[in-house]
């Protein structure tokens, strides 16, 4: 072929940078969208999570999540114990909250003391009426007989 017949490329410069300025905006797309050390997966360390995970553990203790089994496992002292941690939050930082920040402890204390005082009114309720608290004897498994898990709904009452 001869230079006549090779077909000439014309690079427009324009559409080069224009492109290049598009793949350096999608990068930056991305890398703000990609965790970074799993920590964009976790929620912010602020003051809003430590009472929601305090809150949490307090509901899951009186039962508000059910097990693998689709068992309502009830444990009064340990949500009892988260309680009186918020509690304590609410007490040591008096003073230093914003007022939402106060106001929303205080809902949040104020509806886990509610029903703390529900569930265990039940679980005494329960236990009065002779359907308690299933039991294994002293050294049985928890698991019962030959590994099996134990008939009906469990109820954790230390």
């Amino acid at each position: 072929m001869s230079d006549a017949e090779t077909p000439k490329l014309h690079v427009d410069s324009d559409w080069k940078a224009q492109a290049q300025a598009e793949k350096e905006r999608l990068s930056k797309q991305e890398a703000e969208k990609a965790p970074k050390g799993g920590r964009e997966e976790m929620p912010p360390a602020d003051f809003r999570s430590l009472v929601g995970i305090l809150a949490s553990q307090a509901v899951s203790g009186l039962g508000g999540y059910a097990d693998e089994q689709g068992r309502v496992m009830v444990d009064l002292v340990g949500s009892r114990f988260a309680i009186d941690l918020l509690a304590v939050v609410e007490e040591k930082t008096k003073g230093n909250l914003t007022p939402e920040e106060a106001k929303d402890l205080k809902e949040v204390l104020a509806e886990l003391r509610s029903r703390f005082v529900q569930i265990a009114q039940a679980v005494a309720a329960r236990m009065a009426s002779g359907q308690g608290v299933p039991t294994a004897p002293a050294g049985a498994s928890p698991m019962g007989r030959a590994g099996e898990p134990p008939a009906g709904p469990k109820l954790v009452v230390p």
